[in-house]
């Protein structure tokens, strides 16, 4: 026989109990995935008691390096712009932190580029 008319919506009403099982069941399965896909990471170092700032043991080297570069740039920047402004043996000084900022800079671009070879290594891929 022929139904012209759609069956009616289930309802979306759900007792306590499939709630609450629903709802374990979730949780078994996040915790699942987590387990498999999310391992843990080591234990990081314990910080020093009188240390009051660190930088996060879970950032990776690439990073690390990339921003000591930009901050490199900018202190040569700031130490060369300072060095017009002022005279004599104060300007030496500027021009000094300025010049040694630069070469720390490209020690770390170095680096930088080390890294990237040997991950490109790493991965077989040609650059």
């Amino acid at each position: 026989m022929f139904k012209v008319t759609p069956n009616p919506p289930k309802d979306g009403h759900k007792s306590r109990v499939e709630k609450l099982e629903e709802q374990r069941l979730e949780d078994a399965t996040n915790r699942a995935l987590d387990y498999y896909l999310k391992p843990k990471p080591g234990s990081p170092p314990q910080p020093d008691k009188d240390q009051l700032f660190i930088v996060s043991p879970h950032i990776d080297t690439e990073t690390l390096l990339a921003n000591a570069s930009e901050d490199l740039l900018s202190i040569s920047t700031i130490a060369a712009d300072l060095a017009d402004d002022i005279d004599e043996s104060r300007r030496c000084v500027a021009l000094a932190i300025s010049r040694m900022a630069d070469g720390v800079q490209l020690l770390v671009e170095r680096a930088l580029d080390h890294l990237e070879t040997q991950g490109m290594a790493a991965t077989g891929a040609e650059g």
